[in-house]
């Protein structure tokens, strides 16, 4: 039996992912997206940044964007002298707030008290001219003419090997962060996949979108037991781990995006035993 809580998220999902009649999704904006590194890649050409564990956001110059197309509905006063140019970022509380900053970056009415904490971390130039080293140079001189507390830029510093990546993601780990990025220093912009952006977590995680909820048995009995899902090469597969109570009692909506974990895939190209982690950061 589907629970109350259940139904309206399945409504809700359903609402939000319907466009009004005669109209279009937004586009997704034309952005950078990291592969994952590789330990044939020399760490010696990139610049290297914290993961930050926030939601990313597109400002076109006017109005900010999540990485879907919808906007974000930010307070007026939160970007309202943001610099007149596109720039790529997260927003961001800070380690470990990831539940709290999507509860608040994604409400109809945005609510000021909760917005004087977020920030927007920079990253990204996009369409920029010259090497990433000089856009990241660039947006340091853009925020520092803004004047805006709460537009910053992500710290970018160098790392000469492999061993001390290795010791640096283990730090940031430590500290509670989520992993890091690696960005080619020499590299022009462009947009889409590409090794000119990098990722490095301790785990492996992709997306999915979700196609039903599966009733639990045993102490899960009337509630969700695992996630039905299917990912862009249209493999389905189950998620049956990583959730909490609270989530099982009123699971991610049918249609929405999921991050889950995984550990390599099987030899049929499934992900091996994965493990949710969270609803992807934009709608």
């Amino acid at each position: 039996m589907v629970s109350r809580k259940c139904l309206a998220g399945v409504l809700l999902a359903f609402n939000f992912l319907m466009s009004p009649a005669g109209t279009a999704e937004p586009a997704p904006p034309a952005l950078l997206l990291a592969e994952v590194y590789r330990e044939d890649i020399d760490p010696a050409d990139y610049w290297v940044s914290e993961k930050l564990d926030g939601v990313r956001a597109y400002w076109d110059g006017r109005q900010l964007f999540f990485r879907s197309g919808h906007p974000v509905l930010a307070p007026a006063w939160f970007t309202r002298d943001f610099p007149a140019t596109p720039l790529d970022g997260e927003l961001w509380l800070g380690r470990g707030q990831f539940e709290r900053l999507s509860g608040i970056v994604r409400k109809v009415a945005p609510i000021d008290a909760e917005w004087r904490d977020v920030r927007y971390m920079l990253f990204e130039l996009p369409g920029g001219t010259g090497s990433f080293t000089e856009r990241k140079d660039r947006l340091v001189r853009l925020v520092a003419d803004a004047g805006v507390p709460w537009l910053q830029t992500v710290e970018q510093f160098r790392i000469g090997d492999r061993k001390t990546l290795k010791a640096k993601l283990e730090a940031v780990v430590a500290a509670g962060g989520e992993g890091l990025m690696l960005h080619r220093a020499g590299a022009p912009y462009s947009s889409g996949r590409s090794d000119d952006l990098l990722k490095l977590k301790p785990y492996l995680d992709r997306e999915a979108r979700v196609v039903a909820h599966l009733p639990g048995a045993g102490r899960h009995a009337g509630r969700l037991g695992a996630l039905l899902v299917e990912d862009d090469d249209g493999r389905r597969f189950r998620i049956g781990t990583g959730f909490t109570d609270a989530q099982r009692d009123s699971p991610p909506p049918v249609g929405s995006r999921v991050t889950y974990r995984y550990r390599g895939l099987t030899a049929k190209g499934l992900p091996r035993f994965p493990s949710f982690l969270r609803v992807r950061d934009d709608p």
